[in-house]
């Protein structure tokens, strides 16, 4: 399988000759992720991680491309007049197949970013039980271990220690960065570095990918 990240949280797989995209945001280049796609999963509302605008339109262009998300970001594309049957409403502890990929769900509500601000519903996504999406969130898929693992790099709602932690408690075998276009160059160097050490005290392999960078994944 082909893992292919994008700016910020968008990630295009693709295996078989099918195409799935994860978290189509704003700060991503949608359209060329989203180039012959099949299969779109979002993992919650927030413009970030799912331009509706730029989403729909697509949608409506290629009536063929099949949408699963939670129920607010299904709500807001059937307001762009795309239809519900292809869109597929999800929460976490489910599972369903989208084309030659089996998808696992966890997670389920979006991390605290402050007591004022109210939370969203964030599905993360295991694919194949290969890859692992948690969207704005640091669970860890349970019963699972999954050996390539996405993580949010920096966010409002999260600090570096945590992003350790949670690498640390997926016990993945290596770990790609997304949710990291809030940082600056000299940020991301700083991040990085601390990341990618502790991660390697304990086992795990930290790999930066650069926007349009991919990587082959192996096979579970």
């Amino acid at each position: 399988m082909l893992l292919t990240k994008f700016t910020h949280s968008c990630v295009r797989l693709e295996k078989d000759g099918a195409v799935l995209v994860l978290d189509p945001g704003t700060f991503s280049e949608v359209e060329e992720a989203l180039d012959g796609v099949d299969t779109v999963l979002v993992t919650h509302v927030h413009p970030d991680h799912c331009d509706v605008e730029r989403l729909g339109a697509v949608l409506r262009a290629r009536p063929e491309v099949q949408v699963h998300a939670p129920e607010a970001v299904v709500a807001e594309l059937v307001e762009r007049v795309v239809r519900p049957q292809r869109l597929h409403t999800v929460v976490a502890d489910s599972e369903f197949t989208a084309g030659p990929f089996h998808v696992r769900t966890y997670g389920g509500q979006h991390a605290l970013i402050h007591p004022l601000i109210p939370t969203v519903a964030n599905v993360g996504y295991v694919v194949d039980d290969a890859v692992f999406h948690p969207g704005d969130s640091f669970t860890v898929p349970h019963g699972l271990t999954v050996p390539t693992v996405l993580v949010p790099l920096h966010a409002p709602w999260s600090k570096m220690a945590e992003v350790i932690d949670f690498i640390v408690a997926t016990r993945a075998t290596r770990v790609h960065q997304i949710h990291d276009a809030l940082l600056s160059e000299t940020g991301l160097q700083v991040v990085e570095k601390q990341v990618a050490h502790f991660a390697g005290v304990y086992g795990t392999e930290y790999q930066h990918l650069a926007p349009r960078e991919s990587v082959e994944l192996p096979a579970v």
